[in-house]
């Protein structure tokens, strides 16, 4: 059986408690084994999410990028940098990487998708200018006709959201994740608490359940001289204080050479292994950028 073929026949649990238990699992010499790696059939442009839907279906929420933003000499309007200019998309696929579908969403300045999330029945997009202290508008996709419908918009960054099953309610993360929020359905702001972390930008929440959310990220080290370190890491959060009760950093890297949890990142475990899609490359042609699955063994 190929890994694509174990993967369609697994019945996986990417909800409430049973990633974030699999989760505190992980440590600094967690091995993780890549068992796929495919090119995707489309432009990824920057990848931000992935989730997974129904029939095995993978979405991945991407930024096409057609004028970057420029920092300014100092804070103009309150704001660091020039918004640029883009398109947010979401395209889906499988583990086979193929080209299935495609919706664009965002309006104006507002063209940056971030992490994702499947809650059973809708697709949660949050889009924002591509800067901080800005501007978002969260979506709700239909994961079958891809029909967008705008559930509430957001006087700041929000650049992952995920919804908790049980509750109902959304958590997400602002630029940077340096603030994490929970709001209702409808938008209504129910919990703001800074982020007591700070070794590890979570570019994207993964799930959540039990008062927990688990993300995953980067952040990156000036080296003496010329280049950087990647730092990547997964963490388990608590919602109401924000307190990294959890995290473990992952060292894996992708074709390109950038850490896996670079940015889009889906979490699963079938009670064996604890599993991770992940697309981390950009990529502004077909093939270019790869759909990476990777498992590690749980301890049962």
């Amino acid at each position: 059986m190929s890994p694509s073929d174990s993967l369609k026949a697994d019945v996986c649990d990417d909800s409430d408690e049973a990633v974030v238990a699999a989760v505190w699992q992980l440590t600094r010499s967690t091995p993780w084994t890549v068992v796929g790696r495919v090119p995707l059939d489309f432009p990824v442009h920057h990848p931000q999410g992935v989730t997974r839907g129904h029939d095995h279906r993978l979405y991945v929420s991407t930024a096409e990028i057609t004028e970057a933003t420029r920092f300014h000499d100092g804070p103009v309007d309150g704001y660091d940098r020039t918004p640029g200019q883009g398109q947010g998309h979401v395209f889906v696929t499988d583990s086979e990487g193929a080209a299935l579908g495609r919706v664009s969403l965002g309006e104006g300045t507002i063209y940056h998708p971030g992490g994702i999330d499947f809650d059973g029945g809708s697709l949660w997009v949050p889009t924002a200018e591509y800067r901080p202290n800005s501007h978002s508008i969260v979506y709700r996709v239909d994961p079958d006709s891809l029909e967008v419908r705008e559930a509430f918009r957001f006087d700041d960054h929000i650049g992952g959201i995920v919804r908790d099953r049980n509750s109902g309610l959304l958590h997400a993360v602002t630029w940077a994740s340096r603030q994490l929020l929970t709001f209702t359905v409808d938008g209504k702001l129910m919990h703001r608490v800074d982020n007591k972390s700070h070794f590890v930008d979570y570019q994207t929440c993964v799930t959540a359940g039990g008062g927990h959310m688990v993300c995953t990220g980067i952040a990156e080290y000036p080296l003496p001289g010329t280049g950087v370190f990647s730092l990547g890491g997964i963490a388990v959060i608590d919602i109401e204080t924000g307190r990294i009760e959890h995290e473990a950093p992952v060292a894996v890297l992708s074709p390109a050479g950038r850490v896996v949890t670079y940015n889009a990142v889906h979490l699963e475990t079938d009670g064996r292994v604890l599993r991770m899609f992940a697309v981390p490359d950009d990529g502004e042609t077909a093939g270019e950028s790869h759909l990476i699955t990777l498992e590690t063994p749980l301890a049962t």
